[in-house]
């Protein structure tokens, strides 16, 4: 048998590895996913997908950056913008983009870009320090938005995938004996998650602008 039979790299390019495993992630999940399920829906032997990544570490690593590319408009900063409107939309889009696979969150928690990004990083970064925000002041901001939103779809996803019934907890508190936190509960009611979502990230951007020198 040649190697092109036993499925060598003439037979699939990194793209289709890629399509694939992001297909396979949303069928059973990240904990579910391994290179031998990948390997066996490509139909080739599992060595044969390290001709396209160096380790199952390293495909992850793409599959993040692929749904990112994807699904996440990433808005670049114009002249005059507004950096809280800027902030608001790639917040909401970097959502989008984590929501679009199956444990996106999870998948793309922990990464870290690489000096690809770096450009598209320093235009940010020079909208918020043209602002007022000192240089480690709008790194942090952008970090702490990243982060937020990874951690937000984290709850929604593990929500979404959640198979035990309502507890009583998730009822609602009794508005007799916890009354501020009743209304707090009753206030959230009703509103969509994309809805909870823009008040909580617009509570994190409102905080970084009462940072700013007057």
């Amino acid at each position: 048998m040649t190697s092109t039979d036993r499925g060598s790299p003439a037979r699939l390019n990194r793209d289709d590895v890629l399509r694939a495993a992001l297909a396979l992630l949303n069928e059973v999940g990240i904990d579910a996913l391994s290179t031998r399920k990948l390997a066996e829906r490509l139909g080739v032997q599992s060595p044969t997908l390290y001709w396209h990544f160096k380790s199952k570490a390293a495909l992850l690593d793409a599959m993040a950056e692929a749904i990112v590319v994807e699904n996440h408009a990433q808005v670049e900063p114009v002249p005059g913008a507004r950096w809280q409107d800027w902030l608001m939309a790639n917040g909401h889009s970097f959502r989008d983009a984590l929501l679009a696979y199956r444990d996106g969150a999870r998948l793309h928690a922990g990464t870290r870009p690489s000096p690809l990004h770096f450009d598209s990083i320093e235009g940010r970064l020079r909208l918020l320090c043209d602002a007022g925000f000192e240089p480690g002041q709008a790194t942090r901001l952008m970090m702490s938005v990243g982060r937020f939103v990874i951690g937000w779809v984290l709850e929604e996803q593990a929500a979404q995938q959640a198979d035990a019934p309502p507890s009583a907890a998730a009822q609602g508190p009794d508005a007799k004996h916890y009354p501020l936190l009743a209304a707090g509960w009753a206030a959230t009611l009703g509103s969509d998650a994309k809805t909870l979502f823009d008040g909580a990230l617009r509570l994190l951007i409102d905080g970084a602008q009462a940072q700013l020198k007057p």
